[in-house]
């Protein structure tokens, strides 16, 4: 049976992926991903056969993948952050036969890169939505942050913007003043735990004065969501 690793780099530098994910990708022969996340770990693995491809490709990286594990190579697929949370797991898994045993490396999520950055913010009950439309339709995604915004939950926007989708964060912002206060603490993180690190607490009111684009993370807060000394904070409900 040919051995296939899909590893989860976490947020893109080295001190944040898992021992587990290193020693991954310091015993495989092959590590293979989107460009932009080969870039990332280029220089720590350059001794490796890197192999990269441009975004929209991810089954034909998959196929890929297949036929180097089939020439008995250690092969490593990787996605930053997670490779289960809007990575590529779920597509290698499919693609997959039962000739193939997949493994899934864990990594520290966009999510959980950003809300370390600026404190606390998904202490309680939270949900991840991507505002990409490409394999979603958009009515769907609207419902989403609809439900989840009546339901107070803190809501992490992924992919929230980019070059040729604009209006959907938008859309999202004008749901979520529906049903959560326009004072509500918003933190944008860009690049988090990564080089160009930029952090903006704001509001929900606010958001949409400064920039937000696809290395961006968003993070709405909920009702009880509050910020002190510079760190934003969804409490738990402990008495403190």
């Amino acid at each position: 049976m040919y051995k296939i690793y899909v590893v989860g780099i976490g947020p893109g530098n080295i001190e944040n992926m898992t021992f587990e994910a290193y020693e991954v990708l310091k015993k495989s022969d092959v590590i293979i991903g989107y460009k932009t996340y080969i870039d990332l770990v280029k220089d720590e693995f350059s001794h490796k056969e890197l192999i990269s491809s441009p975004m929209k490709k991810e089954i034909d990286r998959c196929k890929d993948v297949l036929e180097i594990a089939k020439t008995n190579k250690v092969v490593s697929l990787i996605s930053s952050g997670d490779a289960g949370v809007y990575g590529m797991a779920g597509i290698m898994l499919e693609v997959a036969d039962e000739n193939f045993s997949v493994e899934i490396i864990p990594g520290v999520t966009a999510c959980n890169a950003a809300a370390a950055v600026v404190g606390a913010p998904i202490m309680h009950d939270s949900v991840n939505i991507s505002l990409s439309d490409l394999l979603t339709d958009w009515d769907l995604i609207k419902k989403r942050i609809d439900l989840s915004s009546q339901a107070d939950f803190v809501i992490s926007l992924y992919n929230p913007k980019s070059n040729g989708r604009t209006t959907q964060i938008q859309e999202a912002q004008e749901i979520m003043l529906k049903y959560k206060k326009a004072d509500t603490p918003v933190a944008i993180v860009k690049n988090a735990k990564r080089e160009g690190e930029q952090i903006v607490l704001t509001t929900l009111s606010e958001m949409l004065n400064h920039d937000i684009d696809m290395l961006t993370m968003v993070i709405i807060g909920n009702s009880m969501t509050f910020v002190k000394n510079g760190k934003m904070i969804t409490p738990r409900g402990y008495k403190v």
